[in-house]
This record gives C-alpha cells, structure tokens and sequence, in this order.
C-alpha cells in the first residue's frame, strides 16, 4: 500500500510525527487482515532529494509511525521507499517495479495474490503492471493526477473499505489468501 493519503493524511512532505495525522479507521481496517497478511508500504519520497527532510529523519519518522501503528495492534512488515525526483528516471520511483520486485522477493510474495492499495494513478499503474489486484482510495488524490490511464479493479472509499473489499473477495471463492 502507499502511505501518503491511504495511511495518513497528504499535508505535502509528511516528515514529523507534528504533521502526521492518521486517517480514521486505519488501524481498525488494518486488524482486520489475517495475522499472516504481509503488511509492505511502498512510497515515492523525493522530498529527501529536494532537501527537504534527510534520509536518515524519513526512516526514524517511519520508525515513529510503525510504533504508533503497533500501538493499534498493527504490524507493519516493511516500508520500502524511492527518496529520488520524478526526473531522476530511476526505476525504483512507482509506477517503476524497483520496490516491489523488491517486496515480493524479501516476503516471497506471489504477485496474483497480492492487492495494491494507492490514492494515485502510479500506484494503480505499478499493481497492475506488476499483476496484481488494485485497490483506489478515494482519500488522498483519489487518483485525481491523472498521470497514468489505469482502471483499478476496485474504487474505496477509504483504507477500511478497501480491506473489506479484500476480505469479501477472498471469502467470495478465492484459493488460498493473498499475500499482501
């Protein structure tokens, strides 16, 4: 999942828990996942290379965020990030497949049993690219840039509807759980 307008709301270079402000119901919607549900936020940063906050204060600002979510009886697994600008070109920036190959090779994750949970046309794009199932919240941009044509298999009201998407169409016939 993105983090920036599917977990916490886009106030524009979220970097201190001062500006963080968590979207109703995260925690809640996020509990309701299987505990074996790998947990991955996947997120483009470039407000590390255009010197807005350092590396270094994004990851111990993550590190913040995951205990206030684990306060909330939720696990994040892992939170991979492209601190690169959108010209830089680089292929870890979504929609690029960096990141994910990234996610899917740590966790061992099968790709068609994964959904992709973002507030933006990249996300879209990178879920489905990458074979995955697509989640479109309507929080954030509600895939509002129109960067990319995409059609996502799913529009959400917000993350807990996206999750009891996710928990319907697993209950609705589908082999197995998905992975993330």
């Amino acid at each position: 999942m993105d983090r920036d307008g599917v977990i916490n709301v886009d106030k524009g270079y979220v970097h201190k828990m001062e500006d963080f402000e968590l979207l109703p119901r995260v925690g809640e919607a996020l509990r309701l996942l299987p505990p074996d549900f790998k947990l991955v936020v996947i997120t483009n940063q470039s407000g590390i290379m255009r010197g807005v906050y350092t590396e270094s204060q994004f990851l111990s600002f993550m590190n913040s965020v995951k205990e206030l979510l684990l306060e909330q009886g939720v696990r994040l697994d892992a939170v991979y990030h492209c601190p690169h600008l959108p010209s830089e070109d680089c292929d870890c920036r979504k929609p690029r497949m960096a990141l994910f190959e990234k996610a899917c090779e740590e966790f061992d994750l099968d790709p068609k049993r994964c959904f992709v949970i973002g507030d933006q046309t990249s996300d879209i794009k990178m879920g489905q690219d990458g074979g995955c199932q697509t989640i479109l919240v309507k929080t954030g941009r509600g895939g509002e840039d129109g960067n990319y044509s995409v059609t996502p298999d799913y529009v959400a009201q917000d993350l807990y509807d996206a999750v009891r998407y996710i928990l319907l169409t697993e209950s609705q016939g589908k082999d197995g759980r998905p992975d993330a």
